[in-house]
């Protein structure tokens, strides 16, 4: 490939916005700033701040592991006290498979260096760390075997809708950013059935960006599926086999970043595709827009498919289609070619749970400049800088008001106090009224109980 079709042609750095980077022995290299970025399992790591971002990933995955290991555990105990012979075979298998699963997880997610992961479960939960199923690492799990193993309806439905919003076909696409790519196989197919000299594949996702490495490369990855439904016993955990039709050709590009401060240079590609992306960014459409808009040339194409779920953000940014086509031009692109399907949705072969989705695909073009810049991240310095003192805003104090009260419920559960116990002693602190003590009580200890039943 050329070197004005090479990644380093379109990357700047995600940290000033200015620099190009440049491939060094050790990663890559702002030319402005001097910072430097790690390559990582073959990834180009182009986070703002790769060793945060690094550690985040590394204590997510070392927890994700943890919990698999004890889940197998509670099945194995559970196993031991049924008398139902079915019972007793999903609980061995399904056991089996977690153990299984974090030994292909070990291997695979190695280079995030997890045996420096060393902080317990306990330890996340009380800095408030979620399981790394509510962080990311797993959101999109069925995605890797929808892509891989079974989805070849759903995966010729993704191209053949830009296709027909294309006009027949996906050539003359030029250099393509896939952002927000998932498991990959939708740029994969972009890239094979195109003739884009570069496509870039973006994503957070370091358990999904690694198993798209490896199927890029043609080589394959057995990982378990876990259904939401199964339809039979044996399907409870089914072992895949995950791989590509061959080897991708050269140009295909995988990138981790965040996608709120992308790494590369304004105008740097003439198309940008996002497949099921704008509703989960967590940005107002019309900011996503503006910065779609910032990374394409003039005349660049803009490339959307998947829904306008929007169900989870503020009430004005829950968009629906006539909103989008207002708001488009005041981003900078002119009147979108529209079309919407009904396509089949994870359906798994081993699941009694499946839906059908009506997809949204538009292609609109850069007609200008957005009308706002979007704006960027901005982090306070005591964030970047782990030396500057945590200042103690009105909402750090009223959290720390209720984490002392929930400390201090925690404390009073000895074994022998029971909810009225802790009520009285509530009162006698002061801390509660005597007509509302014994109610909040229950209402915690509620939760306290509900939530280690979810977990």
């Amino acid at each position: 490939m050329s070197e004005q079709h090479s990644l380093s042609s379109v990357l700047a750095c995600p940290r000033c916005g200015r620099g190009p980077l440049t491939p060094e022995r050790a990663g890559w290299m702002c030319g402005a700033c001097s910072s430097g970025f790690p390559v990582i399992g073959d990834v180009p790591w182009l986070f703002p701040d790769p060793r945060q971002s690094l550690a985040e990933w590394r204590g997510r995955t070392g927890l994700l592991v943890q919990h698999l290991a004890s889940e197998a555990a509670a099945m194995r105990a559970a196993a031991g006290a049924t008398d139902v012979g079915a019972t007793r075979r999903r609980l061995e298998l399904t056991a089996a498979a977690h153990d299984d699963q974090v030994t292909r997880l070990r291997a695979l997610l190695a280079p995030l260096g997890l045996d420096l992961a060393s902080i317990s479960e306990a330890t996340h939960d009380g800095i408030g760390t979620r399981l790394p199923i509510e962080q990311g690492l797993t959101n999109y799990y069925v995605n890797l075997h929808r892509d891989w193993a079974w989805g070849a309806e759903e995966n010729a439905a993704a191209i053949g809708e830009i296709a027909t919003v294309l006009g027949g076909g996906v050539a003359g696409l030029g250099k393509t950013l896939v952002q927000g790519a998932g498991a990959g196989r939708l740029a994969y197919d972009l890239h094979a059935a195109g003739d884009s000299p570069l496509t870039v594949a973006t994503d957070f996702n370091p358990l999904l960006l690694f198993v798209a490495r490896e199927l890029f490369a043609g080589r394959a990855v057995d990982l378990h599926e876990f259904p939401i439904a199964p339809r039979t016993l044996e399907q409870h955990a089914a072992l895949r086999r995950l791989e590509s039709p061959g080897p991708a050709r050269a140009g295909l590009e995988l990138v981790a970043a965040d996608a709120l401060q992308p790494p590369f240079a304004d105008g740097a590609f003439d198309t940008v595709v996002t497949p099921w992306f704008i509703d989960i960014i967590g940005e107002p459409f019309a900011r996503v827009a503006a910065r779609i808009n910032l990374l394409l040339k003039p005349g660049g194409r803009w490339i959307n498919f998947g829904s306008l779920a929007f169900a989870r953000a503020a009430h004005a940014d829950r968009v629906g289609l006539e909103e989008v086509r207002e708001l488009l031009p005041r981003a900078g692109f002119g009147d979108p070619r529209v079309r919407e399907a009904e396509i089949p949705y994870m359906r798994s072969p081993a699941s009694r749970h499946s839906r059908r989705e009506v997809t949204v695909t538009w292609l609109t073009q850069k007609t200008g400049a957005p009308a706002e810049l979007p704006r960027a991240r901005l982090v306070p310095d005591w964030l970047v800088h782990a030396d500057r003192p945590v200042p103690r805003t009105p909402a750090f104090e009223m959290q720390a008001i209720s984490s002392r009260v929930h400390a201090f419920l925690l404390a009073l559960i000895n074994g022998e106090r029971s909810m009225r116990d802790m009520a009285r002693v509530l009162v006698e602190q002061r801390l509660m009224s005597s007509q509302e003590a014994e109610a909040q009580v229950r209402i915690f200890m509620t939760r306290l109980h509900e939530d280690s039943e979810t977990q």
